[in-house]
């Protein structure tokens, strides 16, 4: 994709964003961060997803089939990992602690299977624990059906609430007529799971008949943002549009998301999908872009190293290659910042237990971003 001007850019999206909750351009917040971007783990080619097992390591999943574990300067390859299907956007993707990991060791991972009947794979959840640099105890936890061939729209991210309910998404999977408004089907869905896999007796659709159980919320297309609201204990989620439309959300029991009957996106090619924005019963954004950034990865910042951040929202852009600030105020974006502007693709952003944000970016590895005194 193209990267516009950057005055160009920003003029193009609060054009377009008049039906949509945009930012509040009366507000205006100098800069009052100085960082340094500091290249932590190097080589790593696409760090889809980042976990932090203590304050001075990190695991890091390469969409490739490899999980790298990085402590004192120094990266292991972890071996015993599942037999991983990739094909496009599919591959070895998030990864997420268990909230009580330093009691029971256990580590989750969403990847691309070709496991079940048919060709192709779908997106699978997984849990392990970590034994001599090697996965073990390996369990599914649920697996995407059917099989399909088709390389878009794995999803798909990892989170656990205050509950200890975990939370994960499965894109589209490239089939968007069927999938995301069918919740008899997977894909284009958010589901929440008990930490050893069994459904809560409250989800949402539990005593649907024919429905999948797991799914929390549908009507999604390509989720790979999912994080806990650490004010809140809200989980949000963004989403990729397809030529526009990407979307934030926060995630509603059984609330039906809209794709594709209302979207602020059109196709690649320039043509319509719908006409349609909003319709009753279907949930707005809490934004949206317009071009699309191609969003991947979310953080809040709560840390106190960014004082003047804390509370706001960090997403990286793929398309546009920076990572994006926003500021909240009352669930609405007021102000948006680009940092570490043209640096690469960024996959995923996180707040590590350190307290410094930790940035993957393709092609390079993972950076940290050091305030300046």
């Amino acid at each position: 994709m193209k990267k516009h001007p950057i005055c160009l850019y920003f003029f193009v999206v609060l054009l377009t964003q008049s039906c949509a909750q945009t930012a509040d351009k009366t507000i205006k917040k100098p800069v009052t961060i100085s960082f340094s971007e500091e290249l932590v783990v190097n080589g790593v080619q696409n760090p889809w997803g980042m976990a932090f097992p203590s304050k001075n390591s990190i695991l890091i999943t390469e969409k490739s089939g490899k999980l790298l574990f990085f402590q004192n300067g120094k990266k292991t390859r972890i071996s015993g990992l599942p037999d991983i299907y990739e094909r496009g956007q599919g591959g070895f993707l998030d990864i997420e602690l268990h909230p009580k990991y330093a009691e029971n060791g256990w580590i989750y991972f969403s990847f691309s299977s070709s496991e079940g009947d048919g060709n192709g794979g779908n997106t699978t959840i997984m849990r392990a624990q970590l034994k001599n640099k090697q996965l073990v105890n390996k369990e599914i936890l649920y697996k995407g059906v059917p099989n399909t061939t088709k390389g878009q729209h794995w999803g798909s991210r990892l989170e656990f609430d205050d509950k200890g309910f975990l939370y994960f998404s499965i894109g589209d999977r490239g089939n968007r007529d069927a999938n995301p408004q069918d919740i008899t089907r997977d894909g284009g869905k958010i589901y929440r799971i008990h930490d050893d896999g069994s459904i809560p007796a409250d989800n949402p659709f539990v005593n649907k008949k024919e429905a999948k159980k797991a799914i929390y919320s549908y009507g999604h297309r390509n989720p790979q943002g999912l994080v806990k609201n650490p004010y809140t204990g809200e989980i949000w989620n963004h989403e990729h549009g397809p030529r526009g439309g990407d979307e934030i959300n926060i995630i509603k029991k059984g609330k039906n998301f809209g794709w594709p009957i209302i979207t602020y996106g059109i196709n690649y090619v320039g043509t319509k999908i719908t006409d349609e924005t909003s319709r009753p019963g279907m949930e707005q954004p809490l934004y949206q872009w317009t071009p699309s950034i191609a969003p991947s990865g979310m953080t809040f910042v709560t840390s106190d190293k960014y004082p003047d951040w804390k509370g706001n929202l960090l997403v990286g852009s793929l398309a546009f290659q920076y990572l994006e600030r926003l500021a909240l105020k009352n669930n609405k974006v007021v102000y948006r910042e680009k940092l570490l502007d043209g640096l690469g693709r960024v996959r995923n952003v996180k707040q590590g237990p350190d307290g410094y944000i930790y940035v993957g970016i393709e092609g390079k590895g993972i950076y940290r971003l050091k305030p300046n005194a």
